[in-house]
């Protein structure tokens, strides 16, 4: 079954910020908390939210198949509970991007925020502010071009998942068939055609990701230098 190219390109959009909307509020908090906070086991953690970095993806993959399968350690409590199957799902081909990418952005997080002069939050503190409205009035926006580049990072990482993505959500056309997927099909049946007009869109999104990632980068660490 083939399905107009601009469904799979939606689909991928929609996988993509998906992702993203997911990972932002973990990652904004494990950005910072590893940024501003010293705790026995740090290193640990820090390996641990790295790790989708080094591991091959259909690792990854095959890990949330197990706890998020039909059959899983989650997966059929969720089942039991609300009918819903997760995996073979665009919602599962979201939750793999959005491991695949997280370390991405939260290290973008974590950078921008180390590089927040700590001297301004304590201002605030001596103003009476609390740690959250320090956080949300002077720390996020003070960070918030690195964030934005973080962000798009992990758009284009999103946007770019194979290996994860089939592990846990299959390969179904207008369903769970991002880009990624859609040009190793097209490859396979030889429809070199299509499968090159999905590499260029690919390629366009994905440098236009970065392109705006790298000027938000720029802009901030401007900023820092004029600082």
């Amino acid at each position: 079954m083939q399905v107009p190219v601009e469904q799979t390109i939606i689909l991928s959009l929609k996988i993509a910020l998906a992702a993203v909307a997911f990972n932002t509020p973990f990652c904004l908090f494990v950005g910072w908390y590893l940024a501003r906070r010293q705790f026995r086991g740090k290193t640990l953690i820090e390996t641990l939210v790295n790790m989708p970095l080094v591991v091959p993806p259909v690792v990854t993959g095959y890990f949330l198949l197990i706890v998020f399968g039909r059959k899983g350690l989650l997966g059929q409590w969720l089942y039991a509970a609300t009918g819903l199957a997760l995996s073979f799902s665009w919602q599962a081909a979201a939750l793999a991007a959005a491991v695949v990418s997280f370390p991405l952005f939260a290290n973008a997080v974590r950078v921008a925020i180390e590089n927040v002069d700590p001297r301004l939050e304590e201002a605030a503190r001596v103003l009476r502010a609390g740690r959250w409205r320090v956080y949300l009035q002077v720390t996020l926006p003070l960070s918030m071009n690195g964030i934005a580049a973080g962000l798009f990072l992990c758009f284009a990482r999103s946007l770019g998942e194979f290996g994860a993505t089939i592990m846990v959500a299959g390969n179904i056309p207008g369903r769970t068939q991002t880009i990624p997927l859609a040009i190793y099909s097209l490859v396979n049946q030889a429809d070199e055609q299509q499968a090159l007009i999905l590499v260029g869109i690919s390629i366009l999104i994905s440098y236009a990701s970065l392109f705006a990632g790298q000027v938000l980068q720029r802009r901030w660490q401007g900023r820092k230098t004029h600082e």
